[in-house]
């Protein structure tokens, strides 16, 4: 009696654990649902990432552009400082890759012809204040671009 009962309780498990792997394998219609909204929810984050990088990417053709005004400058960094002012946090010691657009555009516009002082120092403090943590490499990179003036 004891061998009958313990393969009928091994049976019954075994049942037991097809409907389980069944029931975890049927597809839902809430998961295709969510999923779908998912996926158009990444794609539109992609999309404006890259909207962002382009915006970036044309105020920094517009910085470097020997042609263009003070009030042009003046005009592309406010842009930069108000839609693309924050960069993201410090790897370890490392500042992030993204800086280096940032330290790029702080070169640019010390050496730029039509700059003046008032507009370097506005766009240091501006992004000081948005990223203290990066104090040290806007100082540095402000530092290259001033002695590269050759003045």
């Amino acid at each position: 009696m004891e061998i009958t009962l313990l393969i009928k309780s091994i049976m019954g498990l075994v049942v037991l654990l097809g409907l389980l792997v069944f029931f975890l394998f049927m597809p839902s219609r809430k998961k295709k649902k969510v999923s779908k909204v998912s996926k158009v929810s990444k794609v539109s984050k992609t999309s404006q990432k890259k909207e962002i990088r382009n915006g970036l990417n044309s105020l920094l053709g517009i910085i470097k552009d020997r042609k263009t005004s003070t009030s042009g400058l003046r005009d592309a960094l406010e842009l930069v400082i108000k839609h693309h002012g924050t960069v993201h946090k410090k790897l370890g010691l490392r500042p992030h890759p993204d800086f280096d657009v940032y330290a790029d555009i702080l070169f640019t516009i010390c050496r730029h012809p039509k700059t003046n002082k008032d507009l370097i120092v506005k766009f240091d403090k501006e992004l000081e204040r948005l990223n203290p943590e990066y104090k040290k490499e806007i100082n540095d990179a402000i530092s290259k671009g001033l002695n590269s003036r050759g003045i």
